[in-house]
């Protein structure tokens, strides 16, 4: 069986190609009209491998997962990509749905087909649903020159819109909190024309980790819609044009914990009990991408597309119960709209060289419009028991130019260098550009081991979509003031970056893999939760400075696969210069006097699984482990620790009058493990959220017309 496994430091990019020519040929022979279809497929064939030279990986490291690889995860295709990312090295696990990647805060780039999709002010829902993809890749370390702004890590993912299989399925999947999830797909061809669709729908009382250890949560009801189409047109002149659409619309109760005392109660006032909250957050986010590709010779490649894409958040909040609670009942509505276009170009000169250039620009608009009701406090700070409300709207927008020009040389037989660099520039809160040079190079010391080692200049401008538009002033002398007057705007992350490793196939069956990287910022970028809105707010460190460890290990043989990332890293930062009105004046003073531990570091984190297939039935063990994230005063402690497997069976049946039926049993938190991934201390730490007990859910799959 196929295993999630580090394919990585290779010098070019591994051609993934689902339909082999033999099988083209065999699919033309029963088609009534033969040489169209054959050559149809052929040319996107060629196309597919053509795509793959655009995005050279020299220097990185890449874990792959393929459609295999997502059935053997604990929910199968189901897996919500935030966790289908975990089980990659170094990437740590956080509530909210929030992943880091070697010690950076968010900052991951996705891409569909290697063209950006910008990212969403969403943190609970997922946008994006394993289920259409064909594979998923996760690049991190010193990127070459066309990877820029998100760079932590790139999620590629590649569709399964052009593998030309006709047919599709329909799945369900019934669980623990009467969680209830279907999802369908449908893919076909038609002569040139070959498309994919797939839409879910799900509705569970567990939507965002419960703020107490208990197995159940209260007020915690969500439910949530997604979709994905992809259309590709093959034209005549080995070119191909390509539309992508996708879209989620998720609602969410916020969790509340019963027994809370209110700290603002009016002289003989009632307020309502903290268990009877009903405050809600509904998210949002659509995109579409239209790209065009062409390959008029075997040494050239260009690609040229144009995305579209709005994200909104709307919290809602009890307006009697926040009030109470809190001192603001804050109707807070953001939203983005972003559009841009990116073109990238690949010329095969000579047998040494392959030169790659490419630019993007894209322009954003976000939209800021809150309500919040306080009380106004009087000359002695004693508070005025008569609500007022406070209204605070904004709009900025924000430009982004970049363009880069590399080359990929082969000056040795065993080794490969890639060397180049971007410039771009950000026209936004402030106006900020770099020259980021880029060098990265693998050496090949026999078919069995090989080095690499890079290094990046990044240049990381701050996230538009969650930057909050108001005046700090519009809250002093009210019981929703914040606890500092500074208030200096975000600014790009600057950072050096440096990386190198060794792959080694140590058997036909065993892959071992080491890598260490170490980075030094300017303008550290992070983000932190102030309030009871469930938005996050971006501010700036001074400087920063990361380093870390990673060893990853595959196993297969027999059919039986196994795999094993076990990573180390440390992440600091000292001095906040933004946004410094959301944090206490002590805090501020002893943070701008130290490197401290960022709030989301966890030394330790570790992956791994066993996949075996016995009578048909295929069995996978699945782990997680943490040292646990930083939490009190400063960040100086850690949560303990924590381990949670998961087990996963499925067996395809086959039934009269029914047809192939692929049936489906996990357990998550297979032992019941208890854990706490946030105490709701640390700096920019929200409310205390807990891991998800033990669950259980059984699955349905039906395809159809394969």
């Amino acid at each position: 069986m196929s295993h999630p496994r580090r394919v990585a430091f290779r010098a070019t990019v591994i051609s993934i190609v689902l339909y082999a020519p033999a099988a083209l040929a065999a699919s033309a022979e029963a088609d009534a009209d033969p040489p169209l279809l054959t050559e149809v497929q052929v040319t996107a064939h060629r196309l597919d491998v053509a795509r793959n030279g655009l995005m050279p990986e020299t220097g990185t490291s890449a874990y792959r997962l393929s459609v295999e690889d997502l059935k053997n995860l604990p929910l199968g295709e189901s897996t919500p990509l935030n966790d289908v990312l975990l089980r990659a090295p170094g990437v740590t696990q956080d509530s909210f749905g929030q992943l880091h990647v070697r010690g950076d805060h968010a900052n991951i780039q996705y891409r569909i087909n290697d063209v950006v999709i910008p990212e969403s002010i969403a943190l609970f829902g997922q946008a994006l649903n394993p289920r259409f993809a064909s594979q998923i890749s996760l690049l991190t370390g010193a990127l070459p020159a066309q990877y820029g702004y998100r760079t932590a890590g790139v999620v590629d993912i590649h569709t399964k819109g052009s593998d030309y299989d006709r047919g599709g399925s329909l799945n369900v999947l019934a669980g623990s909190q009467q969680h209830r999830e279907a999802n369908g797909e449908v893919s076909g061809t038609a002569g040139a024309l070959s498309y994919y669709a797939t839409g879910g729908y799900l509705r569970d009382e567990l939507g965002i980790e419960n703020p107490l250890p208990a197995s159940h949560a209260l007020h915690d009801h969500t439910e949530q819609w997604n979709g994905f189409g992809y259309l590709s047109y093959v034209l005549a002149s080995e070119s191909r044009l390509s539309l992508m659409a996708g879209a989620s619309d998720d609602g969410f109760q916020i969790p509340v914990v019963p027994g809370r005392p209110a700290a603002f109660v009016p002289p003989g006032g009632a307020v309502p009990s903290s268990a009877a909250l009903d405050a809600g957050q509904r998210e949002g986010n659509r995109f579409a991408i239209l790209a065009y590709e062409n390959a008029p010779s075997a040494s050239l490649h260009y690609q040229l597309a144009l995305y579209d894409r709005y994200t909104d958040v709307h919290y809602r909040p009890d307006p009697s119960g926040d009030l109470a609670y809190t001192g603001a009942a804050g109707d807070i509505a953001r939203s983005n709209a972003r559009w841009g276009v990116q073109a990238d170009a690949s010329l095969k000169a000579g047998d040494a060289h392959t030169v790659r250039a490419g630019a993007t620009y894209s322009d954003e608009t976000a939209t800021s419009r809150a309500s919040t009701t306080v009380y106004p406090l009087d000359a002695g700070g004693l508070v005025v028991w008569t609500p007022l409300t406070v209204a605070d709207d904004g709009r900025d927008g924000a430009r982004l130019w970049g363009v880069y020009l590399q080359d990929e040389w082969h000056p040795l037989a065993p080794l490969t260098l890639n060397y180049g660099a971007r410039y771009d520039r950000y026209d936004g809160l402030a106006k900020e550009d770099q020259f980021s040079p880029r060098v990265g190079l693998v050496y090949e010391f026999s078919p069995a081991v090989s080095l690499h080692a890079g290094y990046a200049r990044y240049f990381t401008p701050p996230p538009t979509e969650k930057i909050r538009v108001e005046s700090i002033a519009l809250f002093q002398g009210t019981t929703a003031a914040p606890p500092s007057a500074g208030n200096d705007p975000v600014r790009s992350e600057r950072s050096h970056y440096y990386d190198a490793g060794v792959l080694a196939h140590v058997t036909l069956a065993v892959t071992l893999g080491l890598d260490a990287y170490y980075r030094k910022v300017a303008f550290l970028g992070d983000e932190g939760q102030f309030g009871p809105a469930v938005i996050f707010a971006p501010f700036n460190y001074a400087d920063g400075r990361a380093w870390g460890v990673e060893l990853t290990s595959g196993w297969r043989a027999d059919g039986s696969s196994a795999y094993l990332n076990v990573a180390y890293g440390s992440a600091r930062g000292r001095q906040i210069v933004s946004g410094q009105y959301n944090f206490a004046s002590d805090e501020l003073a002893a943070i701008a006097a130290q490197y401290i531990p960022l709030d989301h570091e966890q030394r330790w984190t570790a992956s791994g699984g066993l996949t075996h297939t016995v009578r048909g039935t295929t069995l996978s063990l699945d782990g997680l482990f943490g040292s646990g994230l930083r939490r009190g005063y400063l960040n100086a402690d850690h949560l303990p620790s924590y381990l949670t497997l998961n087990l996963n069976a499925r067996r395809t049946v086959d039934l009269p009058w029914v047809g192939a039926l692929e049936a489906s049993l996990s357990l998550l938190n297979l032992f019941d493990r208890v854990y706490e991934l946030r105490d709701g201390s640390g700096v920019g730490v929200g409310a205390p959220q807990w891991g998800a007990r033990r669950t259980i859910f059984i699955g349905l799959g039906h395809p159809f017309g394969r």
